[in-house]
């Protein structure tokens, strides 16, 4: 994502509250993860969620990508096209930066809001999940740990098709579009193995809490 003036701010919460990054592939199980640790305390904070906010009926970017795009990329209860915008996107990368150059704004505005709220009411540390942190540029410099939620590709194919209504195609167009596996994997700070059952996520998940917590402790002179 391109910086933006809502940048500088998030990074003067560094030192101050611990601040993760959670990342993964479509499909890896990062909204189950997300769960469990906000369960323990975290907050959570998720990039997915508030794109989605400002392109509901009324959503803050509605508007201007109206005027951008034209009312056929608009549902018709108000909301962004979804299916119409991403087979444009996909196939057109000017539509794609005039796209971003509207909702990055207005994501980082209110990702910084969030975390700034977060911190105020005492929140034992952020999390933030933003699928393509990876592949920022930015994320990796502002978070002080960076958690990547993994399992084999085919796994993240076969949840995402019994998900939603995307077909194998429009899947691996997706995962094409985001950092290769083995890039998230050598960057990662931990890994969480996604290729079972809950059952064998959720230990992964609270050591990960208590890792957290421990690190939390300590002067943020020694992190």
């Amino acid at each position: 994502m391109a910086s933006t003036p809502a940048y500088p701010a998030l990074t003067a919460l560094k030192g101050q509250i611990p601040l993760i990054g959670l990342t993964g592939g479509i499909g890896s199980g990062k909204s189950a993860v997300a769960k469990r640790l906000a369960e323990l305390g975290a907050t959570v904070i998720d990039s997915d969620q508030i794109a989605h906010d400002i392109t509901a009926p009324h959503g803050a970017a509605i508007t201007a990508i109206q005027a951008r795009f034209g009312p056929e990329f608009l549902a018709a209860d108000g909301s962004l096209n979804r299916a119409k915008m991403r087979h444009l996107v996909f196939n057109d990368p000017n539509a794609l930066q005039s796209l971003e150059a509207i909702t990055h704004p207005l994501i980082h505005a209110e990702t910084l809001r969030q975390a700034c709220v977060a911190h105020q009411d005492g929140a034992l540390y952020l999390v933030f999940m933003v699928p393509l942190l990876v592949e920022s540029g930015y994320w990796p410099q502002v978070i002080d740990h960076l958690v990547v939620v993994d399992c084999p590709p085919e796994l993240q194919i076969t949840r995402v098709m019994q998900r939603s209504n995307l077909d194998r195609s429009e899947i691996e167009q997706i995962m094409r579009k985001q950092a290769l596996r083995e890039d998230r994997l050598a960057t990662a700070d931990t890994i969480l193995l996604n290729d079972g059952s809950l059952d064998k996520l959720t230990p992964q998940i609270d050591v990960l809490h208590q890792l957290i917590l421990k690190n939390r402790s300590k002067p943020s002179n020694s992190a």
